[in-house]
C-alpha cells in the first residue's frame, strides 16, 4: 500500500515491464497512457494512481503560469501521442520531442539500455520521430488543458550541419502557434555533429535567425530556450551562453552526458547519452555554472537525474526556475510527481 492508503499498482507492474526490452517497455507504457488518457474513466484511473498534487505551488516563469515547478523532460513522449495521459500524472509542463522536420527512424537497435543498479539509462536513439506534420496534428487534436506544452526541436539526421538552420526554422514556423515554449536541441550526443552547433559562431547565427522569424508576422512569440550538454568546458559554456544571452529566453541544463561516472550496470560500456541518477551531480553543477555566468539574464530549467524532493530543491536553490524529470518516472512510476512535491 502507498502512504495515501491506495495500492501502488506500479510496484507490481514494474518487474513485468523491466523484463521487456527497455524500448519495448517504453512504447507499451506510452500506449497505455495514450489509451487511458483518451477516455474519461481512464483519466480518472490515472489521477487516482498518481494522487493529487499539492495546491498553492503555482509559479510564473517565461511569461507563463505553471501549476508548480516540476515537468516532464523531452524524450519521453517524442511525438505528443499521450499528452492527456501524462497530464493526469500531475506534471505542470510536458516537453514534446525531439521533433524533426521529416519522419526518421533513428539509429539502429538496440539503442536504449537500462542500468537498474545505477537507476540510469543509456540511449543512442538518434531522434526517432514521426516528423513535424504528425506531431502538429497530434497537438491540434488532443491538447490537454491546464498543462504548459513545450516542443523540443532537432535537425534531421541527414541534414548537413550547414543546412541545420533551415530545419530549425521550418520547425519554429510549424510549432510557433501551438507551443507554449520552444526548445532548440543542439546537444544530443546521438546525432552526428549536432553538438558542434553549441559553438558561439553556429549558435549565435542560428538563434539570430530564429529570433527574427519569431518577431515577424505573428502576435504569438513563444519563449525560446536552448538545451545544452553537461559536458561543455568552461570556455565552451561561456561561448554558448554568449550566444544565448539576448537571443534566447533561457536554457535547459542539461542533456545526457557522454561521460561514465562510476557505473555498475552491465550496460555501462554502451555508447550513447547517460541519464538518470549518475547524471545529477553534473547537471546540478551545470545549473550553478550557468546561473553564475548568465547573471540572471537567462531563465534556467534544471534537468538531469533529478529523482527526489531533495534533489529538486537543490536545483531550485542553485537557481533553476523549473525542474524536469524523465528517468525518475521510469524507475518510480506514476506517483513520482506527488512524492517529489509533497516530501
Amino acid at each position: 500500500m502507498s502512504r495515501s492508503g491506495s495500492p501502488d499498482i506500479y510496484s507490481g507492474l514494474r518487474p513485468l515491464l523491466f523484463r521487456l526490452d527497455p524500448e519495448a517497455a517504453h512504447h507499451r507504457t506510452l500506449d497505455m497512457l495514450r489509451v487511458l488518457g483518451g477516455i474519461s474513466l481512464g483519466r480518472r484511473m490515472l489521477r487516482g494512481l498518481a494522487g493529487p498534487p499539492p495546491a498553492g505551488q503555482a509559479v510564473e516563469c517565461l511569461g507563463l503560469l505553471f501549476s508548480h515547478q516540476l515537468g516532464l523532460a523531452a524524450g519521453y513522449d517524442k511525438d505528443g501521442i499521450a499528452l492527456r495521459g501524462l497530464s493526469c500524472l500531475g506534471f505542470s509542463h510536458v516537453e514534446v520531442g525531439t521533433v524533426t522536420p521529416a519522419p526518421q527512424p533513428g539509429n539502429a537497435r538496440p539503442r536504449l539500455f537500462r542500468l537498474e543498479q545505477d537507476r540510469a539509462l543509456i540511449n543512442r536513439l538518434g531522434f526517432p520521430s514521426r516528423g513535424a506534420l504528425a506531431v502538429e496534428r497530434a497537438l491540434r487534436a488532443d491538447r490537454p488543458p491546464g498543462v504548459v506544452i513545450g516542443v523540443n526541436l532537432g535537425k534531421g539526421a541527414d541534414t548537413p550541419l550547414e543546412g541545420a538552420a533551415q530545419d530549425y526554422l521550418s520547425l519554429v514556423q510549424t510549432f510557433r502557434p501551438l507551443a507554449d515554449y520552444l526548445a532548440v536541441n543542439v546537444s544530443s550526443p546521438n546525432t552526428l555533429g549536432l553538438r558542434r552547433l553549441q559553438s558561439r559562431e553556429h549558435l549565435e547565427q542560428l538563434l539570430r535567425q530564429i529570433r527574427h522569424l519569431l518577431a515577424d508576422g505573428s502576435d504569438h512569440r513563444p519563449p525560446l530556450l536552448v538545451k545544452l550538454a553537461p559536458d561543455l568546458t568552461e570556455e565552451e559554456l561561456e561561448d554558448a551562453l554568449g550566444a544565448c544571452v539576448g537571443r534566447a529566453d533561457g536554457v535547459i541544463a542539461s542533456n545526457t552526458t557522454t561521460s561514465r561516472p562510476s557505473l555498475q550496470g552491465r550496460h555501462a560500456g554502451e555508447a550513447g547519452g547517460l541519464s538518470g541518477s549518475p547524471l545529477f551531480p553534473l547537471a546540478l553543477e551545470q545549473v550553478k555554472r550557468i546561473v553564475r555566468r548568465s547573471e540572471g539574464r537567462l531563465v534556467v530549467i534544471g534537468c538531469g537525474g533529478v529523482s527526489s524532493a531533495d534533489e529538486m530543491r537543490a536545483m531550485v536553490d542553485a537557481g533553476a526556475s523549473l525542474v524536469q524529470i524523465y528517468s525518475a518516472l521510469v524507475f518510480q512510476g506514476p506517483r513520482v510527481v506527488r512524492r517529489m512535491l509533497r516530501a
